[in-house]
């Protein structure tokens, strides 16, 4: 008896040593199903890496935003993975904040990430970011609404197209809207949407210099065709709509076209919650006649590591991990290939379960690999970004326009007087920010 309590004596004491010496890393990450869903994983990580434990602060997104801002740019050490968007990854690489991703292993396979999302994720050819998932926008539309109004929804879309169509597929008396939009103010919300639509018109938000370009042709034409457009055929109170009131909106057979995040393809797909789920097309987003841009909204949510961790060598373990390949494959065993995290690497493209599993994976891949954020517009920009402009001060100016231009959809202002608004605000947070002098 006492030689069995002194051998377990000695087990405990042994174990309570070993995990001394573990090394725990904190990770904030956002409190969204994708992140639930690796958390509930993380056995896998633990069983090979037992000498790492895992602290989880899960938080809400503008907090998470918030709080990671604060630590990483005070140096505040307290975390040791965040997980921030692409909007953020070049900004805070170019201020040092952000560690290089130099070690992820052999059987990695950075190559295998798709092009458009490492390159949103890189400075200087190094990655910064690793990608948990992503997504790009497209047009979601009913075939059935298509097929009624005589037409077929082209290969490559024009804006000239989706016009006619949306007002074609407009039945009032039926409650069906020929397009939802997102109109509700927000850097991104309207004016994620926006700015990609004004890509594909072939404008931008500044010119190489960074002067505004609110008051050049493009923008006048990306605003009076969407004010117009919605007026037309879209939905009651659009100025107040977002992703989540069009994606209700859609699903509840009242829209014919909706263009909006790839991400949106599997719930506007889904029968349990979709009344058109059979009735549902996908195509690339939309250029004007005679330009060859198709927006460029391009989006992810990304694992990376602060300078100021000290633990960045299991930091990255942890990383490369939750990012790679294996971890793809361990989702679809334990969930489902439907529930892989989707948008950032090629060879889950070619997986034949996948593609089964998501009829949507095709269009989701070539709205993908038809952005690109590093020349977003077709004139030359001094800026990176697809549905946004990687500048500090773009969250406050982008929210700024984006009030202007709900405005305008409500018919609270015209379009010329949001527009001239727009050119002021942007030229006053530049002349601020030092960008003109």
């Amino acid at each position: 008896m006492k030689l069995r309590t002194l051998v377990l004596g000695l087990c405990s004491a042994s174990a309570l040593a070993f995990a001394a010496h573990a090394e725990s890393i904190t990770i904030a990450t956002v409190n969204n199903g994708d992140m639930i869903r690796m958390q509930k994983l993380t056995d896998d990580f633990t069983s090979k890496n037992p000498d790492i434990q895992l602290n989880w602060v899960t938080l809400e997104e503008n907090v998470l935003r918030e709080r990671v801002t604060t630590d990483i740019a005070t140096k505040g050490g307290q975390y040791d993975v965040i997980t921030i968007g692409n909007y953020e990854v070049p900004i805070w690489a170019k201020q040092n904040w952000l560690l290089a991703l130099d070690n992820l292993g052999a059987d990695y396979d950075v190559d295998d990430l798709l092009p458009a999302i490492r390159g949103g994720l890189s400075v200087d050819g190094k990655l910064y970011a690793a990608p948990f998932y992503g997504e790009s926008a497209m047009i979601m539309y009913r075939t059935d609404l298509m097929e009624k109004a005589g037409l077929k929804m082209p290969d490559k879309p024009t804006w000239e197209f989706i016009g006619d169509a949306a007002r074609k597929m407009t039945d009032r008396a039926a409650g069906i809207n020929g397009i939802c939009l997102r109109g509700k103010a927000g850097w991104g919300e309207n004016m994620a949407f926006l700015t990609a639509m004004d890509n594909s018109f072939g404008g931008r938000w500044f010119d190489e210099k960074w002067q505004p370009q609110f008051d050049q042709p493009e923008w006048k034409d990306t605003l009076d065709f969407y004010v117009k457009l919605m007026k037309d055929a879209g939905p009651e109170g659009a100025s107040s709509n977002g992703f989540n009131e069009n994606l209700t909106l859609f699903q509840q057979g009242k829209c014919g076209m909706w263009i909006d995040a790839t991400v949106a393809a599997s719930f506007v797909s889904d029968p349990k919650n979709s009344t058109v789920a059979d009735k549902v097309g996908f195509a690339i987003f939309p250029s004007k006649e005679g330009v060859d841009n198709h927006g460029n909204w391009l989006w992810s949510w990304n694992l990376a590591i602060p300078a100021s961790s000290q633990k960045a060598e299991a930091a990255e373990k942890f990383v490369s991990w939750a990012t790679s390949k294996g971890y793809t494959e361990l989702v679809a065993s334990k969930e489902g290939w439907a529930s892989a995290p989707p948008g950032t690497r090629t060879s889950l493209y070619n997986n034949e379960e996948y593609k089964k599993a998501a009829p949507f994976a095709g269009p989701t891949l070539a709205a993908m690999d038809a952005a690109d954020i590093t020349k977003p517009s077709v004139k030359p920009v001094p800026y990176t970004g697809g549905q946004f402009v990687a500048i500090p001060e773009f969250q406050g100016l982008g929210t700024t326009v984006g009030q202007l231009f709900s405005a305008a959809l409500a018919g609270q202002s015209s379009v010329d007087d949001a527009l001239k608004q727009a050119q002021d605000a942007a030229t006053a947070s530049m002349q601020e920010g030092g960008y003109l002098q």
